[in-house]
């Protein structure tokens, strides 16, 4: 038995309790997914951790290891008491719903987590419209989300969650993980990936986010299509958008899913969303 998983039975015995569906809870017990997880932590040389949903402490029970403050964001009310217990500050909310910027200071910031599968694609795109705060993030994904995160243009995983996360960090694969190196096992493949924070030349990026939107929003439609509102919204004209098409080598026939995120934000900028 792997030393991971005697320490989430021994640690679900002494909470008496099970993993919640409801929670989309899957308990981490790989002893090698988990040392390369921590391994790259480590090399982000943190000097502070905030790690959304803990449970019984898979990457906890290292994270505290590395002496640096560390802060967990728990919904499970009796895991949550377990780790007061443990000395380690919780907080019991919803990590889509926190002010995270109760967290930002002026320490190199990392955001662990094996997330829970509902919140990853939000989780995401939330951090990517701060233009501050964490600084690097290991995050579990399934496998398909990952995908997307870091799929190329003209790709079929490729979307809105690529360009957004393309933007504003630099993705990169960290390892697989398969459903039985979980408890219990998930039906899916999961993927972890690293994000380092990048300069952007974004200033407004809930607009941003708008913008992309709105170029996928109907996926089969051409770009100048799902573009109509925006163009008539800044008085602009479907000819001058064909035209700054063109300057970047697209015919107007092009779908959202055929620019790269440098292009994407080009084509914003043209908008006049900002300077």
């Amino acid at each position: 038995m792997s030393q991971s998983r005697e320490r989430l039975e021994q640690t679900l015995q002494e909470l008496g309790i099970l993993a919640k569906k409801s929670l989309g809870q899957n308990f981490l017990v790989s002893d090698l997914v988990i040392e390369r997880i921590i391994n790259k932590v480590k090399e982000f040389t943190p000097e502070a951790l905030v790690e959304v949903g803990p449970g019984p402490g898979a990457l906890t029970y290292f994270l505290r290891q590395m002496n640096v403050p560390l802060t967990l964001i728990e919904l499970d009310r009796v895991i949550a008491a377990y780790w007061r217990e443990q000395n380690i500050p919780v907080i019991e909310e919803d990590a889509l719903r926190l002010d995270w910027s109760q967290f930002y200071s002026d320490k190199k910031l990392v955001f662990v987590s094996n997330l829970p599968y509902q919140i990853s694609s939000s989780i995401v795109i939330d951090r990517s419209l701060e233009d501050k705060g964490v600084e690097h993030m290991v995050l579990m994904f399934q496998k398909e989300v990952a995908q997307r995160i870091r799929a190329p243009a003209q790709s079929e995983h490729y979307g809105l969650l690529s360009v957004i996360a393309q933007t504003f960090w630099k993705p990169e694969m960290v390892t697989e993980a398969g459903p039985r190196d979980f408890s219990p096992p998930p039906r899916v493949a999961s993927r972890v990936l690293a994000f380092s924070r990048i300069e952007s030349p974004v200033q407004n990026r809930k607009a941003f986010l708008n913008f992309v939107k709105a170029a996928f929003a109907q996926r089969r439609k051409l770009l100048k299509k799902n573009l109509a509102g925006l163009l008539s919204q800044k008085k602009l004209t479907e000819e001058q958008l064909v035209g700054w098409m063109a300057e970047m080598g697209f015919k107007e026939t092009a779908r959202a899913e055929e620019l790269s995120p440098a292009q994407f934000v080009r084509l914003y900028k043209n908008f006049g969303f900002e300077p």
